[in-house]
């Protein structure tokens, strides 16, 4: 399961991006407010939805759309157990994932365009963790460095 949401800025990503998961089986949520309109959803509110689908499992994934993806990152970072990086390009979608076991995919709509979005999330979504490999377990330990660093706060 996915859960994605945006602010106002990336509606038509996140259309996007359903076609897409729809095309290769995945299941997903979009997190809206009740109306359905994510006009006037300010992108904290999404942020925190998604990273908490995450953070409590019922998300193995979340993808986050706003202006820059810089703060919905913000955001979604401060839920523990969250890991949320933004991406641009597809070399950081997949190290992202790979070595630090991203859990949530944030970009910007005013920042990329839609092909380029749709290949960043492919990316992101086809690119195991390394840390679960033995050649890896260097990745393991740094995750999970990161995330004693939460336990401290």
């Amino acid at each position: 399961m996915i859960t994605i949401a945006c602010d106002k800025a990336g509606v038509e990503y996140v259309a996007k991006c359903c076609e897409y998961f729809k095309e290769n089986g995945v299941e997903y949520r979009v997190a809206l407010p009740e109306d359905g309109s994510a006009f006037w959803f300010d992108y904290v509110d999404g942020a925190k939805e998604v990273a908490h689908d995450v953070a409590e499992g019922k998300s193995k994934l979340g993808v986050l759309i706003c202006g820059t993806g810089i703060g919905m990152s913000i955001a979604a970072n401060k839920v523990k157990g969250v890991r949320a990086s933004v991406c641009s390009d597809t070399f950081s979608a997949e190290m992202t994932r790979r070595h630090n076991n991203a859990n949530v995919l944030c970009m910007g709509a005013r920042v990329i365009g839609e092909e380029i979005m749709i290949r960043v999330l492919d990316a992101f979504m086809k690119a195991p963790f390394d840390g679960e490999t033995e050649e890896g377990v260097r990745h393991l330990n740094r995750v999970n460095k990161i995330i004693a660093l939460e336990e401290e706060f």
